[in-house]
């Protein structure tokens, strides 16, 4: 079980109608921000998708879809982890063309995640993607997309304090983008676990970009668990920032340039997954059918947390809570929407 850690003498900055104006503000905002920066346009997207179509991801491997009938369809549906794979496809469908992409407001279960102050079971998240060009597939050109998201958060955040003025308690969001590779971090912090190495940088580096995440490090293990079909393990990363409220670091986005026909191939077959190769979606992308894309998921209640100074998840999202969580937050006087 995770840790609930609610900072000694916490007081919200907000009272709980200032935090629902903020979130609404905050949302159209940023949504507002990511589309001019990226080139996206607003589609919408399912909350359940056929279990036979293998478009849910599998997340790290373990975690347990939420599976239900539906009067009348053969074979069942399950809530998506994320729609990684759904997006690439709907690319394909609707037409988009290259340099343009779509984003959605992704709502999700994750009933097997452990429930702590930055983690719930439901999830809700701007998730996007965009069509880019074989010769986009590289570093540079992924850096260059994380500095436009991470700018389109400073000009939200610059904005919010404009109509909320308490907030400009809360340090600014540094603009300036640190980069290092997870094989970096392991190399820096050999003794550390994954969680500690990102603390003990990001606080340092205020706003990290950690990359190269899913495979195998030196040492034998992953930094995390990345499902081996959607980011090339190569071109993805994590973008960290440091919560000076809680005194540690997290993620608010999880992106990356996708798997080609090549990449899929290859991580399918390190992860020991190659009979995913059957499946409707696998399919077309090894057959080369589907269009060479990057995107990611960005999470509003995490960015809620960070912009608007709160302590819990629960403070920005209406969810279910373990009595550990209850018990924790009516002692700090922290109330659970």
């Amino acid at each position: 079980m995770r840790q609930i850690t609610i900072p000694e003498r916490y007081a919200s900055l907000l009272s709980i109608y200032e935090t629902q104006k903020a979130i609404d503000l905050l949302k159209r905002l940023f949504a507002d921000k990511l589309s001019g920066a990226l080139r996206l346009h607003r589609v919408s997207a399912p909350l359940f998708v056929a279990q036979s179509s293998g478009l849910n991801d599998d997340l790290n491997g373990v975690e347990r879809a939420v599976a239900f009938d539906i009067n009348g369809v053969e074979g069942d549906a399950v809530v998506i982890h994320s729609l990684a794979k759904w997006k690439r496809l709907a690319l394909k469908r609707y037409q988009f063309q290259v340099g343009e992409g779509l984003y959605t407001d992704m709502n999700a279960i994750r009933r097997d995640e452990e429930l702590d102050s930055l983690h719930s079971a439901y999830v809700d998240q701007w998730d996007w993607e965009k069509i880019i060009t074989r010769e986009e597939r590289n570093e540079e050109f992924l850096k260059q997309t994380v500095r436009q998201i991470v700018g389109a958060l400073a000009e939200t955040q610059g904005f919010l304090r404009t109509v909320f003025p308490q907030l400009c308690v809360l340090p600014e969001l540094s603009r300036e983008v640190t980069f290092v590779t997870s094989q970096e971090l392991e190399d820096l912090y050999p003794d550390k676990t994954p969680k500690e190495r990102e603390d003990a940088f990001v606080k340092d580096h205020p706003t990290t970009f950690l990359m190269g995440i899913g495979g195998k490090l030196r040492s034998g293990k992953p930094h995390d668990g990345r499902a081996p079909d959607y980011d090339d393990w190569g071109l993805n990363g994590d973008i960290l920032v440091w919560d000076s409220v809680g005194n540690r670091s997290f993620e608010v986005s999880s992106m990356g340039i996708r798997v080609d026909e090549e990449s899929l191939a290859r991580q399918l077959k390190l992860a020991g997954c190659e009979d995913r190769r059957e499946l409707p979606f696998h399919k077309m992308l090894l057959a080369g059918e589907l269009p060479l894309t990057m995107g990611g998921g960005i999470g509003q209640s995490r960015v809620s947390m960070l912009l608007l100074g709160k302590a819990h998840i629960g403070e920005v999202q209406s969810s279910l809570w373990d009595e550990a969580n209850i018990s924790a937050c009516e002692a700090a006087g922290v109330m659970l929407l």
